[in-house]
């Protein structure tokens, strides 16, 4: 057989054995009677062999295309398996490393149990923690490098991804324990009568509160600005600067006991949408359908254990 034999002639060959007839072959896979004809042709050609002799209105399989029939059946089984089957992922043996691509804050949020529950489940392999560009994650994720990104990816809208929510959080402000200012709920004045520190960390949640306030024409004194909402409490702590953060600082600040108090804004404030994202050419990979199960069935906004 030619090293250009069109695999699409051997559907033709079995049809035409089982059935005994061009025109029962061409009805059955909705050819034309003179395609099935012309494949014929090329078929005797490759195999050097007439293949059929027309006896009646049949077609009577000559001894090498009995001995050819099984061959064949074997071989496009074969091709049909590899669009039906998936590869197999064992997780109690695998040693692959896991790639998510999360801010700072989602690995607060997110890792601690996403990690426990991996290396319960999949003793040998490892976990990395990605912080990367827009660009960069969605290139990631197209090519495999990254498995998913879990936190909030605005920019990921792409037809190409895939998403799922996750849950909710909202927004809280922190100031030390003994700020002059001590509601629980600050009142308009109050927020605007101090001074303000932003985080505006790769995660970008940020920017859901800052378009929430241009939209209402809200207008605070920012004196910091930073990227990292790891030191933006030990800052807080020392001053008299209130910052808005996701809640989920806040509930790890009151784990450590630091000298940080909790206040509600004086505004409803928006939330923001947690989700994980993977890219549609993995939508059916078994690693990254293993590890979106093991992500969705931690975070929901039923188990939400962020919630205040």
């Amino acid at each position: 057989m030619t090293r250009s034999f069109d695999l699409n002639l051997l559907p033709v060959l079995v049809t035409v054995y089982e059935h005994g007839s061009v025109t029962a072959a061409a009805e059955h896979l909705g050819m034309s009677q003179s395609a099935i004809s012309t494949a014929l042709a090329k078929l005797r050609l490759t195999y050097g062999d007439p293949l059929f002799h027309r006896v009646g209105h049949g077609m009577q399989p000559t001894a090498r295309m009995r001995g050819l029939i099984e061959p064949v059946r074997e071989a496009l089984s074969r091709v049909d398996g590899t669009f039906t089957s998936e590869p197999v992922f064992n997780a109690s043996t695998t040693a692959r490393t896991f790639t998510l691509a999360m801010s700072d804050l989602g690995e607060i949020v997110f890792m601690p149990k996403i990690l426990r529950r991996i290396r319960q489940l999949a003793p040998r392999a490892s976990v990395r923690s990605v912080a990367a560009s827009a660009a960069q994650t969605e290139r990631g994720l197209e090519t495999g490098e990254v498995d998913l990104a879990v936190g909030y990816f605005p920019d990921l809208r792409e037809k190409s991804f895939a998403e799922k929510h996750l849950f909710f959080h909202h927004f809280v402000c922190l100031l030390r324990a003994n700020h002059p200012i001590t509601a629980s709920t600050l009142s308009m004045s109050q927020f605007l009568s101090v001074e303000h520190a932003v985080v505006y960390g790769a995660g970008r949640t940020y920017e859901i509160f800052e378009r929430y306030l241009k939209s209402k024409k809200i207008h605070r004194r920012v004196v910091l600005r930073t990227p990292h909402f790891m030191s933006i409490p030990f800052i807080i702590s020392q001053s008299d600067l209130i910052v808005t953060v996701p809640h989920a600082v806040s509930v790890f600040v009151k784990s450590v006991n630091m000298n940080i108090r909790i206040a509600q804004p004086p505004m409803r404030t928006p939330k923001i949408d947690l989700k994980m994202h993977w890219h549609r050419n993995f939508q059916r990979d078994a690693k990254n359908r293993w590890l979106r199960d093991i992500v969705s069935s931690l975070f929901t906004d039923e188990s939400d254990e962020w919630r205040i």
